[in-house]
């Protein structure tokens, strides 16, 4: 491969690592053509960018970026692909589906500011709220005391007006 297009790849990485806010480095080795394709179509459907890089060139893409990624670099070894994605749990949770064959597996994640190495972590990473998981449990949460206030009072109306009705029934 020729020095400039190696340096554009570099670029490109760089690129797709300002674009995305998260990303998995996974090791495919072992997933013959048919799993890898039906691997790609799913994240496909999941929104997610999965690119296969070299790991020299991604290294570089690595040193090039503003965030320091030293602690992946011990995972840059063997067949490496790149799952760039906006949401930090829907790899996790793709990858999570194939770890019962062992393949994929996780050799680090970058998500939500923090780096993850390691596929001990996968549990960790799909456990991550995505921002309108986080923003639903808000809303959930504000509106249960409103909930519960309503229906107080509501029950309270109806004690309240049954022992009135009683005792304007009751004789003198």
């Amino acid at each position: 491969m020729k020095k400039e297009v190696k340096d554009t790849i570099v670029v490109e990485l760089g690129e797709k690592l300002k674009e995305y806010p998260h990303f998995y480095l996974v090791d495919l080795a072992g997933l013959n053509a048919e799993a890898t394709s039906n691997l790609r179509r799913k994240c496909f459907k999941n929104e997610i960018k999965m690119v296969m890089v070299k790991n020299k060139l991604l290294h570089k893409a690595f040193e090039a970026s503003d965030i320091d990624f030293e602690a992946m670099y011990g995972t840059l070894k063997g067949t490496t692909a790149v799952m760039f994605t906006h949401t930090a749990n829907v790899p996790a949770k793709l990858l999570k589906e194939y770890a019962k064959e062992g393949i994929p597996s996780l050799k680090a994640a970058y998500a939500e500011e923090s780096i993850f190495v390691g596929a001990d972590k996968l549990e960790q990473l799909v456990a991550i709220k995505s921002k309108n998981e986080v923003i639903a449990d808000i809303v959930a949460l504000l509106q249960s005391p409103a909930k519960n206030v309503v229906s107080a009072l509501q029950s309270g109306a109806n004690t309240i007006h049954g022992v009135l009705k009683t005792l304007g029934e009751r004789p003198e």
